[in-house]
């Protein structure tokens, strides 16, 4: 095996060790030890596996570090995000690029199923990793149960 560089999200910390992801392969490098990493960091990065078994990675670079935030937001979805979902079939995913960087992504959901695809969202590990690719620092979830909307903000810092 040899070095691989990329962008990685800690999936999984401890004291003695960590788990990173690269959010564009999905292949998982199990560190040998933890030079501070938090679950949900991300790391444009560089490792490497350690001799001579090459079962467990080292970080060799770290090129940038950032902490994706999470934030369920109380705030329901924009008028624009209410628009965008009113032309969309149930289960639609609608995906608009911000102005800038980052992206929004609107989901139709049945009304009585908005806070259960929220948690989803929140839960998902992949929603971290999205937010990695696309620079994102921030993900803030709204929701609109009486209008069956579900929005995911992948905003910049």
């Amino acid at each position: 095996m040899t070095e691989t560089t990329g962008t990685f999200v800690v999936t999984h910390a401890e004291a003695e060790s960590a788990v990173v992801r690269d959010v564009e392969t999905a292949q998982v490098h199990t560190l040998a030890s933890n030079p501070g990493l938090e679950v949900h960091d991300v790391l444009e990065a560089t490792v490497a596996p350690d001799p001579p078994l090459e079962v467990t990675w080292q970080v060799v670079e770290v090129d940038d570090r950032r902490s994706i935030d999470l934030v369920d937001s109380d705030l329901e979805p924009t008028q624009l995000e209410k628009e965008l979902a009113a032309d969309a079939d149930v289960g639609d995913l609608i995906q608009e690029e911000r102005a800038g960087t980052g992206e929004i992504h609107v989901f139709r959901v049945p009304e009585d199923e908005v806070e259960a695809a929220a948690q989803d969202v929140l839960d998902d590990e992949e929603t971290i990793a999205r937010a990695a690719r696309l620079e994102a620092v921030r993900v803030e979830v709204r929701r609109s149960p009486e209008d069956g909307v579900l929005s995911v903000r992948y905003l910049p810092d």
